[in-house]
């Protein structure tokens, strides 16, 4: 079974997805006028969660780092379709760079929320890989209560059926939040088979092989730090009942057991990247894929596009070290214009699965 459509040649359900997403963004579009924007506490100890709602206040140049944002900090709630989706950030991630996304999502009515991953964020990324991931689940789970619990936001959702979007570290995420089970060992056994082919899923943004003499000596000490502390053969699960669909978008997943990705627990959706030379898609994205196959969905898969595709804005890259350029920036020739059409394919999948109890959505034409 084929898994590489162009954006513009994906499947009839896909187009029918994307119909409804437009039609849902359209019909939400009068609703309210501005994305709000909150930060509330995160419970238990967490970092802060990240909110975007639907708001009756206007938008306005909001300055968050280098980002220059359109959105209504603190602005007046209003009513959308209350469903909640919670975007979980890749490594050393920030909310800022799934703005558009997020205001594509509040344009449609949802409510967005994006927890702090403890340890794998742009403030403290102290501690990725294996250790952030055994945490994150449960981090999504405690953002999903945090917005239950507000006064303002909590009138806005029913917690009932929950979706979780995701990008490389936070595909991992949502693929376990999916059913998938994963362990550290299988990380170790991936890197030990495949650490030239696969370095940087194994490194991070440290450093790259650059075909010479020191290649070899990165590659021994990555695997003497891996076979150091991931060992632990225990298999890794988390589920969270309100959690109903997700999508990951180029997703770590060379540590799962395939079998528990084969037939998700929940509707599934992957985004995929052709040129992505941080998580090589052989291993990752089409090894899911070719798991799951038509029990999960190609909501779209972009040729041209490198890992960092999905973050939009993208940052700065002048603001990026040389490795963190090489792994996120776009490749030459890819046109940042097709996201708008992608985020509604986003929208379009929660939209058709996460519809309220008791309400049927009329299919598109």
């Amino acid at each position: 079974m084929s898994h590489a459509p162009t954006a513009a040649t994906t499947s009839a359900p896909v187009r029918r997805l994307l119909a409804a997403g437009l039609l849902a963004l359209a019909a939400a579009g009068d609703s309210h006028a501005g994305t709000g924007l909150a930060e509330l506490p995160g419970p238990q100890g967490d970092g802060p969660v990240t909110v975007f709602y639907p708001s009756s206040g206007a938008d306005q140049a909001v300055q968050r780092g280098p980002f220059s944002l359109q959105l209504a900090p603190g602005g007046q709630a209003a009513e959308g379709n209350r469903r909640l989706v919670i975007i979980t950030h890749g490594s050393g991630g920030s909310p800022w760079v799934h703005t558009d996304l997020a205001r594509a999502f509040v344009a449609a009515g949802f409510v967005v929320a994006l927890p702090e991953h403890a340890g794998d964020n742009y403030k403290d990324p102290s501690t990725p890989g294996p250790e952030s991931w055994k945490r994150r689940p449960a981090e999504v789970s405690r953002a999903i209560d945090a917005v239950a619990q507000d006064a303002r936001l909590a009138p806005l959702v029913d917690t009932d059926k929950v979706g979780v979007f995701g990008g490389s570290a936070g595909g991992h995420t949502a693929l376990t939040l999916a059913g998938g089970h994963w362990s550290p060992a299988r990380f170790r056994q991936h890197c030990e088979a495949h650490i030239a082919e696969d370095f940087s899923s194994c490194v991070g943004f440290v450093t790259r092989l650059n075909g010479n003499l020191l290649d070899g000596l990165k590659k021994a000490v990555a695997l003497g730090v891996i076979r150091q502390r991931f060992d632990d053969a225990t298999d890794q699960a988390y589920s969270d009942p309100r959690v109903q669909a997700a999508i990951a978008f180029v997703p770590f997943a060379a540590d799962f057991d395939m079998a528990t990705l084969a037939t998700p627990r929940i509707p599934l959706g992957l985004i995929t990247a052709g040129l992505d030379i941080n998580q090589v898609p052989r291993f990752h994205s089409s090894a899911v894929l070719a798991a799951c196959q038509d029990r999960c969905t190609l909501v779209a898969h972009l040729p041209g596009a490198s890992h960092g595709a999905m973050l939009s804005p993208m940052p700065p890259l002048h603001l990026l070290g040389t490795v963190h350029q090489q792994l996120l920036g776009d490749p030459p020739g890819f046109d940042r214009s097709v996201l708008v059409q992608v985020d509604a394919k986003v929208v379009a999948f929660f939209a058709h699965h996460l519809q309220p109890l008791g309400r049927t959505q009329r299919p598109a034409p």
